[in-house]
């Protein structure tokens, strides 16, 4: 892959293509609009037609101390004229606006790659608080790379000083000179960025203009300025996708337009309770401009509070859906065992970060699949399903409302923060090809008198909206009798129910497990789910280009699982798990199908780089 870095003449552009891809890494602190920064590239990378995939990386505390290391802010892209999967591995790009941001990010960066500096931050203050003890733009420390020192401060300060700004909020428009001047570097077109600008500042047209020329500012210096050898403009050209309507999402957008659909398929309203944190929340603030398709949200004032209110709402008749993190669905748990002994349905979404307890609040892991099949009090069964992409989301978010309201369950939805902030292309899908599951509420009593908990094909019970008249019921927590649903915790009782809510979880029908790459049979199958997904996919394209004998599988239906699955692996002499956990889904499998699957595991709070897949592949075969 070529990087940004050189000056190519007509002569050399006509004799070697362009690259296919290209890594880009934006990083500050977390005061200088960095995920702003990336989400607008991001926006104009995507008019380009470029395919796309971003990793906005950002401290947990809301304002760390400026400066410092643990307050460094990043956004990574990684696009291209071929299909992108990932967010790259090693940018071939990083802008750095202060010391503690190179330092934290420059052994990412590729050898021969491009630091863009702004070295009107290195001061010695600054140096201090990043750890360096000489200034790293003055030494031979980054000989290993390619460095431009620009004192993007000052260009910044010379390029709004007709606005009149004083100089605190003169500086907060470098973030817009650094993206005119990469905009510039890969021919990307200014207007839309402008536009933007324009209406979020529409109420103070100073701020607006100021931004626009640093944005034009940071242009023209790369348009007019001696770079001498080391930028030159570079295009990428478009990739080739299908036709269609095409706009970015991240995973937090996907899922809540997929739940509305799922919403809308059953012939439901939906109601939402949510309470803060990170990275769920940006669920809740997307259903709530939702409201014209009969979203009700309510922010709690606590986990618990949000669940029940949304099983309360089940209860009458809406679908209920909340959303959270690892540490939150473990204060929703005993609300979630309400939910499967009333049996409502319910959509649970786990966004999962870096636990346990408070963990790593920014980060992401896939810690939470062990919490999801059985972090429940009492023989508890409860389908789970995982979204592999930003993309993916929407399917997988209409997938959960079908089974919830099919099955009479709530169904836990596992992503992670790397999905729920990273994005993507979308094709809008056509809603006409979507199938249908409107629900049917019990409006009368059959003949024989009304049992509340009487079963259907696929065992389900019947839903009844309060209030239906000669349907009076009883709901609540404790064991209930089959078929009548009065209280009984008798022994024979509670062993037949406890036996049916676990038939009717195993009996939910689940597509059979397709094989993503490669055929059935053979050395090595690369097991993964959820967020794994792109980086399991390049690493097993480029193992075989090489001639080796290794296939993807990808599960969506954690549990539960493929009734196929346990046969397809059982056809390979090794079976390989990526996770972002020491092992879960890999033990999972273990205990289902008596299979030695081993694992690979990280839990730094990074996903995982292609580079790591690829080597466990390597040895694996070796």
């Amino acid at each position: 892959m070529a990087t940004a870095v050189h000056k190519v003449t007509p002569q050399d552009a006509g004799a070697s293509p362009p690259p296919e891809a290209v890594v880009v890494r934006f990083a500050g602190d977390s005061g200088d609009g960095m995920q702003l920064t990336g989400g607008q590239f991001t926006l104009s990378t995507a008019l380009t037609g470029n395919d796309l995939a971003t990793f906005p990386d950002f401290p947990a505390e809301i304002r760390a101390p400026q400066g410092t290391l643990f307050g460094v802010s990043a956004f990574q892209i990684n696009f291209g004229s071929t299909a992108i999967e990932t967010a790259g591995d090693a940018p071939d790009v990083l802008i750095a606006m202060n010391p503690a941001a190179l330092k934290v990010n420059v052994e990412a960066l590729k050898p021969g790659g491009l630091i863009i500096a702004d070295e009107g931050e290195f001061s010695d203050r600054n140096l201090a608080k990043a750890k360096y003890d000489a200034n790293p733009l003055e030494d031979d420390s980054l000989a290993r790379w390619q460095l431009m020192k620009l004192n993007i401060s000052q260009l910044t300060l010379d390029a709004v000083k007709p606005f009149g700004l004083g100089n605190k909020e003169a500086l907060r428009c470098k973030n817009m000179w650094t993206l005119g001047l990469a905009l510039w570097m890969f021919d990307r077109d200014r207007q839309p960025i402008i536009d933007w600008l324009k209406a979020k500042f529409a109420r103070a047209p100073e701020l607006a203009e100021a931004n626009i020329a640093a944005l034009n500012a940071g242009h023209a210096y790369g348009e007019t300025a001696e770079l001498g050898g080391q930028v030159g403009q570079m295009s990428v050209p478009a990739a080739a996708v299908e036709a269609g309507l095409y706009r970015t999402v991240t995973g937090a957008e996907s899922i809540s337009m997929g739940l509305v659909a799922g919403a809308q398929l059953a012939r439901l309203p939906m109601f939402f309770g949510g309470y803060p944190i990170t990275p769920a929340s940006a669920i809740l603030h997307h259903l709530s401009r939702l409201k014209e398709f009969g979203v009700t949200t309510f922010q709690a004032e606590d986990e618990i509070a949000a669940v029940a209110a949304a099983i309360g709402s089940s209860y009458a008749g809406q679908l209920g859906v909340t959303s959270s993190s690892g540490p939150g669905i473990a204060l929703k748990t005993e609300a979630i065992g309400l939910a499967i002994m009333t049996e409502l349905p319910l959509v649970v979404v786990n966004s999962q970060r870096g636990g346990p307890s408070t963990g790593l609040p920014t980060k992401t892991e896939q810690s939470d699949l062990y919490q999801a099949v059985y972090g429940r009090n009492g023989d508890a069964p409860m389908p789970v399903i995982a979204a592999r992409s930003a993309a993916d989301c929407f399917d997988v978010a209409i997938e959960a409302c079908r089974i919830a309201t099919q099955y009479m369950t709530p169904v836990m939805l596992l992503t992670d923060g790397y999905i729920a902030n990273a994005a993507e292309p979308w094709k809008v899908p056509d809603m006409s090809t979507y199938e249908a599951f409107p629900v049917q509420f019990l409006e009368e009593a059959p003949e024989g008198g009304f049992q509340p908990y009487a079963r259907n094909d696929r065992l389900a019970r019947p839903w009844v909206k309060p209030g239906t008249p000669g349907l009076l019921h009883r709901i609540g927590g404790i064991e209930k009798k089959a078929g009548s649903g009065n209280i009984d915790y008798s022994p024979e009782n509670h062993q037949a129910m406890t036996d049916l809510r676990a038939r009717k979880v195993a009996g939910i029908s689940v597509p059979d497990q397709a094989i993503e790459i490669g055929e059935a049979g053979g050395k090595l199958a690369v097991v993964g789910w959820g967020s794994t997904f792109g980086p399991i996919t390049q690493a097993v394209r480029r193992a075989r280009k090489r001639g080796l004998d290794v296939s993807h599988i990808h599960i969506r239906h954690i549990w539960p699982l493929p009734a196929n699955l346990g046969e397809l692996l059982k056809s390979y002499d090794q079976v390989l798990v990526p996770e972002m956990n020491t092992g879960q889904l890999k033990t999972l499998l273990r205990d289902q199908y008596l299979i030695d699957a081993r694992s690979l595991n990280k839990v730094s709070g990074q996903p995982f780089r292609i580079a790591e897949i690829e080597d466990a592949i390597g040895a694996a075969l070796a």
